[in-house]
């Protein structure tokens, strides 16, 4: 694919291009310098290398995980033999359902029946939430965050663990900090990619369905979790497919609504199905709403290692709202300190603290937008005359009326564990429930700035 914007941050290029090749066009030379170097060759995962070449970036995208793609495929699917279709299956983030929901005045179990209602009649298949998937997200980041916690004296950067959930502050760490950061991150991959790996593996076979006949997308308050899904990390080798195929968000479904005429209030609700789905009606967890990682490793640990029941946790507010810490004191000394880390401003200013070794918390719960995932770049965005204070504090409430559950308590995931993953220590388990970050190496462009 050629996109006609050009680079503005040109470098010299000498790897070879991987799957989702952005073909800048243009020579990729500044007019200020005298080399001109190879035409830059971009996959998806490089996409937020540099604030420059942001712009194709939104082009791909646009056309490679885009609701014109998902339209596309459908498209294509209703040509089609019954028995040369794929399996459409669409999972839908809390974050993503509670801001439609907002749009059009409707609770978040309102509006997720009817979005499955209005995507069936497009042609989708299987319509899950992405809860059950997290629960599953949560208990790995425990049992993590427990082996990290009991081997900290022997290996320096064990702690803090640092959440991976968040692909743009993980983009950010791979591009900007390398190899420095990364052993500090958690392993344990994000709701939406253990969804994949669980759509595309264990339900696919015990359907008896073959990986590349199912067309899997995730509607996500995140643009970034379209680079998530095209990370090659991702990708199945054996069947040549993704484990997320589409990536579409909040604004997006807004936008399908239109472009259909369809006045969401009034199309009939169908119940979400229920083999990857939090249960009958939409639960969330304990704790932030991007997940409430801090909040339940927190828990966790306290009660494992210091035999400490926690229940309401205080969380104190440090510089500002987007950073605060919690502690957990035993016999007057501070044995635990998880803190919430949400804005580039807060994180960059974390990671220097950790370079400059003066970074005192166990875990840090990290997430690139202000405000968490409700504030995700691709939610709906206010009203006129709405504030984004207004419209977040809204969200947020919405968020608590769910009732939250513990992982630890659901008997579906520990069927799960049992009886598609072969134990919660099992090889399978560690190889579809995580995963491992690389360092970018950084290149010099034509005005000898690296990036």
């Amino acid at each position: 694919m050629i996109v006609t914007a050009e680079c503005i941050k040109p470098v010299k290029v000498e790897q070879k291009a991987g799957r989702g090749v952005i073909r800048i066009d243009g020579d990729g030379a500044d007019a200020l310098a005298a080399p001109k170097f190879e035409k830059a060759k971009i996959t998806l995962n490089d996409c937020l290398a540099c604030s420059g070449c942001i712009t194709s970036a939104e082009v791909v995208l646009v056309n490679q995980q885009s609701h014109d793609e998902f339209y596309r495929v459908l498209a294509e699917n209703n040509e089609l033999q019954d028995s040369e279709k794929k399996t459409v299956v669409v999972s839908l983030s809390p974050q993503a359902i509670i801001s439609i929901g907002a749009k059009f005045f409707l609770s978040a179990d309102e509006c997720a029946q009817r979005l499955a209602g209005y995507l069936k009649k497009l042609g989708v298949h299987y319509i899950f939430d992405t809860n059950f998937a997290r629960s599953l997200s949560l208990l790995e980041a425990q049992k993590e965050f427990l082996e990290r916690y009991r081997r900290r004296e022997s290996d320096s950067k064990a702690l803090p663990m640092l959440t991976s959930a968040c692909p743009g502050w993980i983009c950010y760490a791979e591009k900007t900090h390398g190899s420095f950061i990364l052993p500090y991150i958690s392993t344990t991959r994000s709701p939406q990619q253990v969804l994949g790996s669980l759509v595309k593996n264990l339900w696919a076979s015990q359907k008896g369905i073959p990986s590349n006949k199912i067309y899997h997308v995730t509607v996500m308050p995140c643009f970034d979790k379209k680079l998530e899904a095209a990370r090659d990390d991702f990708y199945n080798e054996l069947y040549a497919t993704r484990e997320v195929d589409c990536v579409i968000t909040s604004v997006e479904v807004e936008q399908m609504l239109i472009r259909d005429q369809v006045d969401i209030t009034s199309v009939s609700p169908v119940s979400l199905d229920v083999d990857l789905s939090s249960g009958p009606v939409l639960t969330s967890h304990h704790g932030s709403s991007s997940g409430g990682y801090a909040h339940n490793v927190f828990i966790s640990a306290a009660k494992e290692l210091f035999n400490q029941d926690q229940d309401k946790l205080q969380w104190k507010t440090l510089r500002n709202a987007d950073f605060r810490e919690v502690t957990l004191e035993v016999n007057e000394e501070v044995v635990l300190r998880f803190a919430l880390a949400y804005g580039f401003r807060n994180i960059q200013n974390f990671v220097q603290k950790l370079k400059r070794g003066k970074s005192h918390y166990h875990y840090v719960e990290v997430m690139a937008c202000p405000s968490g995932c409700l504030n995700g770049g691709a939610q709906i965005r206010p009203d006129s005359g709405t504030s984004v204070k207004d419209l977040i504090s809204k969200l947020e409430e919405a968020y608590e009326l769910l009732p939250s559950v513990n992982p630890s308590n659901d008997l579906r995931v520990e069927n799960c564990y049992s009886e598609w993953l072969g134990g919660a220590d099992s090889e399978k388990t560690q190889m579809l429930l995580h995963t491992k970050y690389k360092a970018v190496e950084k290149t010099t462009n034509a005005l000898g700035i690296k990036w």
